[in-house]
């Protein structure tokens, strides 16, 4: 596997007042023919983060075909579990009805933050409306600390989820470990957390992981994801029944470019399919701060 990167596509420099600076964990969504709409967490001046979007023609990335006037989704009323704002987490379309899974925001007093997994539908390209006030996935026995950023596939009449959960906190970020696990449901928004650990750390330098994202080839589930110990990095796995993951890190095919927008961090991929060839969205320095890339695999 070899990625030929294309270059930064996308980066805020204060569009909006809600849209000041990041563009983080894009997520692609085919319009038609070559157009394609991506989905981003963008922050505004407290950082309190909201989902827009922007359009390309895939042949032409580095030219902007639009950009969102307006959140697709913002941060929720005062005191719910998503108050402190929203981060794109993945889009589903089933039926005539798209699933916006995204993660919810609560600042901590004893810990930084509290996440959990809310959950927007549109149907027929309406605009998108939360299902609940509250989350779909929360804090559980299961994960009784934190979970964040979900990827979801339906397939058999089973909703399958992979998603992060925090197995502790610490005095110092490193002191925390944020692994994926899965969770299943019948109806896309009911979830029973399994307490499976999909894909573990290698050693005891990695504290976190983050953002999978999963495609299924030839019977074999394929998972991109963030990995960090010093610095975040995208890793890949396989797995035959979905839940339980083989690392290949060594396998990706892409990393860190010597210099500029990318040069010392990479992560949050979102890989895509259009025209029999793949595609991979991620971000470089600073958890997108610095914007959005494209690559294709050759």
């Amino acid at each position: 596997m070899k990625w030929e990167k294309l270059g930064l596509i996308f980066c805020p420099d204060n569009n909006y007042p809600w849209m000041k600076t990041h563009a983080a964990n894009p997520v692609a969504e085919h319009i038609e023919g070559n157009r394609f709409r991506v989905y981003f967490s963008c922050r505004d001046k407290n950082n309190c983060a909201s989902i827009a979007f922007f359009e390309i023609d895939i042949h032409q990335p580095g030219k902007i075909l639009a950009v969102s006037e307006a959140p697709i989704l913002s941060p929720g009323a005062t005191g719910c579990f998503d108050d402190s704002g929203v981060s794109m987490g993945c889009l589903i379309q089933e039926g005539d009805k798209r699933y916006l899974y995204y993660l919810g925001w609560n600042l901590g007093v004893t810990v930084p933050w509290r996440n959990s997994i809310g959950l927007a539908v549109s149907k027929s390209y309406a605009p998108f409306e939360r299902v609940s006030y509250a989350p779909v996935l929360d804090r559980n026995d299961k994960d009784p600390f934190s979970i964040s950023y979900p990827w979801v596939l339906f397939e058999n009449d089973v909703w399958r989820m992979w998603y992060g959960s925090n197995l502790k906190w610490g005095k110092q970020q490193k002191d925390m470990a944020h692994l994926l696990k899965y969770a299943e449901s019948a109806d896309g928004i009911h979830w029973e957390p399994t307490g499976e650990v999909s894909v573990d750390f290698k050693n005891d330098n990695e504290y976190a992981m983050s953002k999978p994202c999963v495609i299924k080839e030839n019977e074999t589930y394929k998972m991109w994801y963030s990995y960090r110990g010093d610095a975040y990095r995208i890793g890949y796995a396989e797995s035959k029944n979905g839940v339980n993951f083989n690392r290949m890190d060594e396998s990706v095919g892409i990393d860190t470019s010597k210099s500029g927008w990318d040069s010392q961090t990479i992560e949050y991929p979102n890989v895509f399919e259009h025209n029999d060839q793949k595609y991979m969205l991620y971000n470089g320095n600073s958890y997108g701060l610095t914007g959005i890339g494209l690559a294709v695999l050759v």
